[in-house]
């Protein structure tokens, strides 16, 4: 174990917990990197001029009327707002008493992995099954009220290492340690509290991944003697490759299934990454692309039709806007259009929604609680109307607006106040009222990348408006910037931000 852990982390470290998840790693490593070889794999047949589509060798699946995920457990049947954020010790404390029915407590996107945040987290977490977490901070005592969220927990995706923790001279899989933690210290706590152990799985790409992870689920409840099927899991489809198998997600993880969620902003970096290449793909300022254009329509339709079929739950995006104390004119102006979304999201059949903020709970529990009143979901509701080709999921090209000089300085700046957040060790970050994770800094640094490419604007002018940007940030952005034009003027596409800015944070972290 190469990082320093402190009182909490002992109690997390265990022996015996290092022991199972080093456990995983060894049986579960190698089918993960074989899958990882396989994204790239597929990514060179796009480039080549390959374009997704539905499976044929899956279509059995797809046609089958009959089968459906597991009926859900009663803590999971009523979703109708959900908040998202890290897991420090604030946040979930602050989350489970927001008045929102689920909290995502987030390791991935709106973490920064530093050592001491996943380990304290988990330390957190745990504390919060227990309900003996508390803090003392700014004159102020926060605890646990007695009516709280369900808890849910999203571990990092299988593209991600933990470099703090070797197994056999190779980081552990991120995805593994911060899974296997969890279930190990609050597995049995949460069945014995009357819950369960309930996750939200990141950035998949195929129903083979969806496998594996079932795979994982089956071997961790027989080692712990968890009962089969206690695990559930919510898929978000945050990817356009998983956008083409939602029925063989589903039908991989029936018995474990909680659902779909419309992860709609790494989806958008998804649609720019796979087709970086081609120009018929190009996308308008990050703002011009909302949930009604074609492209993004087609798939939240999709993802309620066919979770209703299967019987799962569909959950619906992010309302990322951050109230202000301050300006009461932008928060209504803010305020209408997360009411406007979500409205937009129950009327297509959404059995529930995303808010980063607690002031926005009250807001997006209103419009829920208009449609289903005393009914915990909608998930009776069939969208037999809908029809989604795969030409539909593609089409891009349909969406309106331009690139602006306004576009491209909002996403340089943007990019690099996040990164700086993010090398700092805050992974959820308010940015112009909005709460930037790492999914928004990735649309941020690819369309970048993708106008370069495609000559939408010039290199010389994106380094000029960096260097605008920078010395309005003032002193200790340099390394942010450097970071940012390193993945956004790159010859070739970084995949993932967030691995060449980890290697950043590692080093910092051993400095």
């Amino acid at each position: 174990m190469l990082g320093q852990v402190g009182e909490d982390g002992t109690r997390v470290l265990t022996p015996e917990a290092v022991g199972f998840v080093t456990e995983l790693h060894r049986e579960f490593n190698p089918t993960r990197l074989k899958l990882l070889a396989g994204r790239l794999q597929r990514q060179a047949r796009i480039a080549a001029g390959e374009l997704p589509d539905f499976l044929t060798e899956t279509r059995a699946i797809r046609e089958d009327p009959d089968w459906r995920v597991a009926p859900a457990p009663g803590d999971l049947l009523d979703r109708r707002v959900e908040i998202t954020g890290p897991v420090d010790r604030k946040m979930v404390i602050n989350a489970l008493n927001s008045g929102a029915r689920m909290f995502m407590a987030d390791f991935e996107d709106s973490n920064s992995p530093t050592w001491r945040n996943c380990v304290d987290g988990q330390a957190n977490l745990v504390d919060a099954v227990d309900r003996t977490i508390s803090l003392d901070t700014g004159g102020k005592r926060y605890t646990l009220q007695d009516e709280i969220a369900t808890l849910l927990v999203r571990p990092r995706g299988w593209h991600l290492d933990e470099k703090h923790l070797l197994v056999d001279g190779e980081p552990i899989s991120a995805s593994l340690f911060d899974f296997g933690l969890y279930l190990f210290h609050c597995g049995r706590r949460l069945l014995d509290a009357g819950s369960g152990p309930y996750f939200y799985l990141p950035k998949l790409e195929s129903h083979l991944e969806a496998r594996l992870w079932n795979d994982v689920f089956v071997h961790a409840q027989e080692r712990l003697t968890i009962p089969r099927g206690t695990i559930r899991a919510t898929v978000l489809i945050e990817t356009i490759l998983a956008a083409f198998e939602m029925d063989e997600i589903l039908y991989e993880l029936r018995e474990h299934s909680a659902g779909l969620n419309a992860g709609r902003w790494d989806y958008m970096f998804s649609i720019i990454k796979k087709f970086r290449d081609r120009p018929e793909f190009v996308l308008p300022d990050r703002p011009l692309v909302t949930m009604s254009v074609p492209f993004m329509c087609a798939y939240t339709d999709l993802l309620v039709k066919t979770c209703h079929r299967r019987g799962a739950h569909a959950i619906g995006g992010m309302a990322a806007f951050i109230p202000s104390r301050r300006d009461p004119e932008v928060n209504e102006v803010a305020l209408t259009k997360v009411r406007e979304d979500k409205v937009r999201e129950a009327g297509d059949g959404f059995d529930g929604t995303w808010v980063a903020h607690p002031d926005l709970v009250p807001v997006a529990m209103a419009v829920f609680d208009d449609l289903l009143g005393e009914r915990p979901n909608q998930v009776d509701r069939q969208r037999d109307d809908v029809t989604v080709a795969a030409g539909d999921l593609l089409n891009v090209a349909a969406t309106p607006g331009a690139i602006s000089e306004d576009g491209v300085r909002l996403n340089v700046s943007v990019g690099i106040q996040y990164i700086r957040s993010w090398l700092d060790g805050i992974g959820a970050a308010a940015i112009n009222n909005l709460m930037e994770d790492a999914a928004t800094a990735e649309i941020s640094r690819s369309q970048i990348w993708q106008w370069l490419r495609h000559g939408r604007v010039t290199r010389d002018r994106v380094l000029e408006l960096e260097r605008e940007e920078l010395d309005k940030l003032g002193p200790g952005y340099e390394t942010a910037a450097s970071v940012f034009a390193e993945v956004a003027h790159a010859e070739d596409f970084p995949e993932f931000l967030t691995l060449s800015a980890y290697d950043r944070l590692t080093a910092d972290e051993s400095a």
